[in-house]
């Protein structure tokens, strides 16, 4: 028996939550994964898993199996990509998180380049706008923006920055009034991105001083792009980040408000930071995307930094 396969073939399963589309993962015969992780348990004379006809679920003793074997499969995964990432070009898989947003309007439209430029690179791009466990989910390096979290020995690498705007459509303006001052908003309905905190706070910062305006409204969402939507819409004022917004307040879709101000909920950061695990220091896969994502960011006039 190939015991490196059948490991292959039990972790997929168990990953896939079942044998057939374990056998659509590794491109085989689903007869053929039933049978090796047959023959795997009879090997180790203990049932790995239950079965049923909808499902599969670990038995107590698949469930430490499965942890062991895991952990064996990634580090031959990470041995064999320490040597090819240390070619003479960047080769191989780079798993990548990116904020949902952000990689749907910034990134994707330039992967093609990325994977032009580099060939032999095959890009595994995740969207979340949670903070990622770089080793427990097998992240290579996750985009963040704003202050990102503190974590043990993970590496923080500034790339660049960005601004946030007030904004709002003109229907709605004309229909509420434009507000004059910070402190305006507190009477307008203000769309927010749900960071989880019960009360959100816009910081208004010029010239060394700093006004803080509480801001509540009908809406709440965790994605910005839907906020963009909503405010599109007519519905209410909004914070948004300049490359969401930019083109809609070009266009006209889109009015900026406040424009002296720099302007972040809750004091937040804008900064763009890559980060990734001490022991992909020097790994051409990652340098090659912060380099692209640098670059990218550079080009782009509103951003700063």
């Amino acid at each position: 028996m190939d015991k490196l396969l059948a490991l292959k073939m039990f972790v997929q399963s168990v990953e896939s939550k079942g044998f057939s589309s374990a056998a659509r993962q590794l491109n085989l015969a689903t007869s053929s994964v039933t049978r090796m992780i047959d023959r795997l348990e009879d090997e180790l004379g203990a049932v790995l898993l239950n079965r049923s006809t909808r499902q599969i679920t670990l038995t107590d003793a698949g469930g430490a199996y499965y942890l062991k074997t895991r952990d064996i499969l990634n580090a031959m995964a990470d041995a064999d990509e320490s040597v090819s990432d240390r070619g003479e070009v960047p080769a191989g898989e780079l798993r990548i998180s990116v904020p949902v947003a952000f990689g749907h309007r910034l990134i994707a439209p330039h992967i093609r380049a990325l994977l032009t430029r580099y060939p032999l690179l095959i890009l595994d791009m995740t969207l979340s706008d949670d903070i990622v466990d770089l080793l427990g989910e097998r992240i290579d390096l996750s985009i963040r923006l704003g202050s990102p979290a503190a974590m043990e020995a993970v590496i923080s690498r500034r790339i660049g920055s960005f601004r946030r705007r007030v904004v709002a459509s003109p229907e709605y303006l004309n229909a509420r009034g434009f507000p004059d001052r910070p402190m305006d908003l507190m009477q307008h309905e203000c769309l927010c991105f749900n960071y989880g905190a019960p009360q959100q706070v816009w910081t208004f910062a010029d010239k060394g001083e700093e006004v803080r305006v509480p801001v509540d409204g009908p809406f709440r969402s965790n994605n910005a792009e839907v906020l963009r939507e909503v405010v599109l819409a007519g519905s209410g004022v909004a914070l948004l980040a300049d490359w969401l917004v930019d083109d809609d307040i070009d266009s006209g879709r889109l009015t900026s408000l406040f424009e002296a101000f720099v302007v972040n909920p809750n004091r937040a950061s804008s900064a763009i930071s890559a980060l990734y695990l001490p022991n992909h220091r020097g790994s051409k896969r990652i340098n090659a995307f912060i380099d692209f994502l640098t670059k990218l960011l550079g080009s782009e006039s509103h951003l700063e930094g």
